[in-house]
């Protein structure tokens, strides 16, 4: 932001603004060109914004916090900054192109970086395909909580192996055959995807891991308050998980491939949909002005290892003809589609995707929640009608 932009949104002179730079408050740098203007960071100017704002109406923050506004509860697993993630430090994105799911879930439970997860057995899950991932997952997850002596150990350690067992389970719920090797390497096997594929489904899973406080993430901390296992508490964060506007919109995007892999122009298809004011999947991200990283990461290495690839061709045809009409760019639940479409995976993958990625975030939270020993129960602000007196 310019310093006339930066001042003019705070609603302040420009001396106050050069005395928040030099209380550290917003940062600055020498803008592009010859005149090397300063520049004023849009995230420090927006904080300092909500800060002042808090201080003239807290009731009015209070109400909107819960709506990509102000940070309510602390956490050290993930920091959402610059453009990018990090998951405890760590660059998310160099960790979907070189670590294992192992690796990934022992730093974000553990905050090490050791693997030391036994392969541990864990009970079959019921595979019918008519029913959904989801609710065949939940069936065996609560199957198993009844029957894991363990599960209510809620040590951080304890919880950590808990979650491995989840992790496996929920593998072994994608497709029976899953068992017995790791979680990327069984679900490219059971989904016979095309050679080079685990890779990518490696770095999908690592790259769902964790995004700080989304809808189930908090959902899973709410039910980790109440001191409820793991098991439940990656039953209701699916729950979560399922709805059209979180982990959901990632099976509306695949079902928009599909549709638009019969039409003969994929621009003026999509332009049709907007013109009837539907919305088009997949696209934008309100905390990624710039595009969403874990998108831009996963279609980039698509486009290493499949670069002849006529899927990903389309794929980038309809990235490309969203972006010409609606300036938007793709989000992480139309990348994951297109890595269920370019590697052939069957429908209802990229779902399945999100969700044991995601659980491993989820365990985290529980085990953050679970050392606080604090309930998460916020108060409401009654609006209704009065009590009649008398």
């Amino acid at each position: 932001m310019t310093a006339a932009q930066a001042a003019r949104a705070l609603g302040i002179t420009h001396a106050t603004l050069y005395a928040y730079v030099s209380r550290g408050l917003i940062r600055s740098q020498a803008g592009p060109g010859p005149s090397r203007a300063r520049r004023y960071a849009r995230d420090d100017v927006e904080r300092v914004k909500r800060r002042s704002e808090e201080r003239r109406n807290p009731d009015k923050v209070a109400a909107h916090a819960l709506q990509w506004g102000m940070p309510v509860l602390e956490s050290s697993i993930t920091l959402i900054a610059n453009g990018t993630l990090y998951y405890r430090g760590c660059d998310a994105i160099q960790l979907g192109r070189s670590a294992s799911v192992a690796r990934v879930a022992s730093l974000i439970w553990t905050g090490r970086d050791d693997e030391t997860f036994d392969q541990l057995s864990v009970p079959s899950a019921p595979t019918s395909k008519k029913v959904s991932f989801i609710a065949r997952t939940q069936a065996a997850l609560a199957l198993a909580s009844a029957s894991d002596e363990q599960s209510f150990d809620l040590r951080p350690t304890a919880v950590a192996r808990t979650g491995w067992r989840i992790l496996h389970l929920m593998t072994n719920a994608a497709d029976g055959r899953a068992r017995g090797a790791s979680i990327d390497a069984a679900l490219a096997r059971a989904w016979r995807v095309r050679a080079g594929g685990e890779d990518l489904i490696r770095a999908a899973l690592i790259l769902c891991a964790d995004h700080e406080l989304n809808v189930s993430a908090f959902t899973a901390r709410c039910v980790a308050s109440a001191r409820s296992n793991p098991y439940a508490v990656v039953i209701a964060a699916l729950s979560a998980l399922e709805g059209i506007k979180h982990g959901g919109s990632a099976a509306r995007v695949e079902s928009l491939l599909v549709a638009l892999r019969r039409e003969r122009g994929v621009r003026t298809a999509i332009a049709e949909r907007l013109k009837l004011g539907q919305h088009v999947d997949g696209l934008g991200h309100p905390l990624y002005r710039s595009g969403d990283p874990r998108a831009k990461a996963l279609l980039t290495m698509l486009g290493e290892r499949f670069p002849r690839s006529s899927e990903l061709r389309f794929v980038r045809d309809v990235e490309h003809a969203a972006r010409g009409l609606t300036s938007e760019h793709p989000n992480l639940d139309f990348a994951l589609a297109a890595v269920a479409q370019v590697l052939g995976a069957p429908r209802g993958s990229a779902l399945t995707l999100f969700a044991i990625g995601r659980a491993i975030g989820w365990i985290g939270h529980a085990i953050e929640q679970y050392a606080l020993d604090q309930i998460i129960r916020p108060r409401a602000r009654y609006v209704g009608p009065s009590p009649e007196a008398g």
